[in-house]
């Protein structure tokens, strides 16, 4: 575990919460004190993770540890990704522009739509019979 001055940063999405700290160091990437491809087993999920440092050219430059929970899989990678954005930016401002036209700092929005009563499921109702 790295030590001593770090930026922060958090991510959500959908029902995950990611606590994204970045530390000066050499690369490693830990996801709850496992390797980032340990935690993320798909390609694509830890090239969703790693996005922002890619479109920063980082991924030599900080050590990240984030502390994730809730959600899914999908939905974690996504929060790691937007947290490490925030804290990115929080290290240096003139990172906004690279983070910002890759579409990295922005949150998606949507989220699972409630059940409504008398209906299966959000939107899902009996078939009906007109005769």
């Amino acid at each position: 575990m790295a030590t001593g001055k770090y930026y922060e940063g958090i991510g959500r999405r959908k029902a995950a919460i990611a606590r994204v700290r970045l530390f000066a160091g050499s690369g490693n990437f830990t996801v709850n004190e496992k390797p980032l491809t340990e935690y993320f087993p798909l390609a694509s999920l830890s090239n969703q993770a790693l996005s922002p440092l890619k479109a920063t050219q980082n991924e030599e430059r900080f050590t990240v540890s984030v502390h994730v929970n809730g959600g899914g899989q999908v939905g974690q990678s996504d929060a790691v990704g937007l947290g490490l954005a925030r804290a990115l930016l929080a290290a240096d401002e003139n990172f906004k522009g690279a983070l910002r036209k890759a579409g990295l700092l922005t949150r998606d929005p949507r989220e699972k739509e409630r059940k409504k009563p008398g209906l299966k499921k959000a939107r899902k109702a009996k078939q009906y019979t007109k005769r």
